[in-house]
């Protein structure tokens, strides 16, 4: 529920427009007033106050740019945030913020986001509010240091002049003097290295959630992928369209050769139409794989909380603010601390594994098993005294409901490899084929790759963008209540992308099948659906080179 005190005005021209505005954010729990005018408008925020304005651009008595002025203008609304309203395009969104405007959104919008503007940005006006808070307390605390060190100037001229007082009572005093500064320096130089210290976890911990999505983010980047299409389809091969454009351009060209360049003409496009039809028979190949393996290649949700080395205490959030989001100092840091019984601290961490075994067990990578390993971020909270530890791995598998409780089985010193072992149950799934012969990968061969990249977006974008919002809502933030959801939605399925080895090497091998971030542990299979390779690291965003481990490296965690 949002804060009571947080007023809201809204200036805006038509009646039905004003209406449903109330309803949106009278509904999120806030204090809602409305004017049709600028000059009712502004007269009531004087007179009572308010912590944000929406503001109509279109305003009958005044002009967006004047009644901005008149709001920054003044030192009653000098804090008061204002996202502008404006009609359709990024171009009328970018002139109302150069005007001022803390915010814009174009009509029409969906109620859900602009109430997260809304919050958005009310949370950056309380954090204005306590860095003024903090401020004013640190001006009220220099002014009592300096009293008191006047009062001590005027103790110790006191005992200076006190000639005629006993020597022993003046060295008494002189010690229990130097004994409190003594106490007073230690305690400062502590403070100050505890805050030190609390300041680096919270950056730290605020870096590491910056890799993290939260609500609106998700929906932004699920509306992305479903806008681009092809999330439950197998990619289009590497090169395909590129080929098709050749041969287009091969047959243009023909039509208004010469003799003498005709023979040569007719060849490049008998090439490049083989070519064609190679990559498209190797497309048909890949559909039949689908089927068969997708079932055993799961979503790996791994959570990791953080212990202090010397007490075991949880490191926890100080507590939520009334959206439930972490509190946060005034550089935008989650608060931390040992005490209380705040929420803990836990990175949600994805990634891909698929059955080798009997049993459950499930091959993977490291760092997706032991998400510290050679993780630069989550070493300096290491380096500050607190221990990662995984507080539960949950494997949900395509076309079932359940998520699977799964712990690590062994992990490989030599490579980015681990096993881990999943409850299944009385689930049934097939064990993926291998093929661990040193001759399984060769430079251009065609491979079909399988696994959750861009982890939660790409699935949010298999359903309409009502939905989703839905789900992210009623999970609360709780990334296993919403995985619980798209898995009793049957929306959980991996990614299938298709492409080409570009380079074998001992160690790697060097593929152009598109993945991205959570399709770390997926398997690479060749022509013949055995799985020959394990993706294992990423570039930025889909494309370019990719990385997986000859799957023949894992034969040393697989044989026990």
């Amino acid at each position: 529920m949002a804060n009571p005190r947080e007023r809201i005005a809204i200036l805006e021209s038509d009646a039905v427009t004003r209406e449903s505005l109330q309803a949106a954010l009278r509904g999120s729990g806030y204090e809602v007033a409305s004017f049709a005018t600028a000059h009712d408008g502004l007269d009531a925020i004087h007179a009572s106050g308010a912590d944000l304005v929406l503001l109509d651009s279109r305003l009958p008595d005044s002009s967006a740019r004047e009644t901005l002025a008149t709001i920054r203008g003044s030192a009653a609304t000098e804090e008061l945030r204002v996202i502008l309203l404006v009609g359709a395009g990024a171009e009328e969104r970018a002139a109302g913020i150069d005007l001022g405007a803390d915010d814009a959104i174009s009509r029409p919008w969906e109620s859900s986001e602009l109430v997260a503007r809304v919050r958005s940005q009310l949370r950056v006006r309380r954090a204005g509010a306590q860095l003024r808070d903090k401020m004013r307390l640190a001006e009220e605390g220099q002014q009592i240091a300096h009293t008191a060190f006047e009062a001590l100037a005027v103790t110790e001229k006191m005992t200076s002049d006190a000639f005629t007082l006993d020597r022993r009572l003046k060295i008494g005093f002189g010690a229990v003097f130097a004994l409190a500064a003594v106490m007073a320096i230690i305690y400062f130089v502590f403070a100050r290295s505890a805050q030190k210290e609390t300041q680096r976890a919270n950056a730290t911990i605020a870096k590491l959630e910056g890799g993290l999505m939260h609500q609106q983010d998700l929906i932004a980047e699920a509306r992305k992928l479903r806008g681009q299409g092809g999330i439950d389809a197998t990619s289009v091969p590497v090169g395909k369209d590129e080929l098709k454009r050749q041969a287009d351009e091969l047959k243009s060209r023909m039509a208004a050769a010469s003799s003498d360049d005709m023979a040569t003409l007719q060849q490049q496009l008998r090439e490049t139409n083989e070519r064609l039809k190679r990559i498209e028979k190797e497309g048909s190949a890949a559909q039949s794989l689908i089927p068969m393996d997708v079932q055993s290649v799961c979503l790996l949700h791994v959570s990791v909380a953080f212990n202090q080395k010397d007490s075991g205490r949880r490191l926890r959030y100080a507590g939520l603010n009334p959206q439930g989001e972490p509190l946060q100092d005034s550089s935008g840091n989650p608060i931390l601390t040992l005490e209380g019984r705040g929420p803990e601290v836990k990175l949600d961490i994805f990634g891909t594994g698929f059955l080798v075994g009997a049993s459950g067990r499930v091959l993977t990578n490291r760092h997706v098993a032991e998400p510290w390993w050679k993780n630069d971020d989550i070493k300096e909270l290491t380096g500050q005294g607190f221990q990662p530890q995984i507080s539960s791995i949950r494997a949900y598998f395509p076309g079932d409901a359940r998520a699977f409780h799964a712990e690590i089985q062994q992990v490989s010193q030599e490579t980015d490899l681990a096993t881990m072992r999943v409850d299944i149950q009385d689930l049934k799934r097939p064990v993926l084929s291998v093929d661990s012969s040193k001759a399984a990968a060769t430079s251009g061969q065609a491979i079909v790759l399988m696994g959750y990249a861009t982890g939660l977006a790409a699935i949010l974008a298999r359903t309409d963008e009502e939905t989703a919002q839905q789900i992210l809502t009623r999970g609360s933030g709780d990334v296993s209540q919403i995985l619980d959801d798209l898995a009793r939605r049957n929306l959980i399925r991996p990614l299938i992308t298709q492409g080409h080895i570009g380079d074998v090497l001992p160690d790697k091998i060097v593929f152009d099948a598109q993945t991205t971030s959570g399709g770390s542990g997926g398997p690479l299979f060749n022509q013949q659906g055995k799985v020959i390779g394990v993706t294992y690291a990423v570039l930025k965003g889909f494309g370019g080179s990719n990385f997986g481990i000859p799957i023949r490296l894992s034969e040393p965690l697989l044989s026990h």
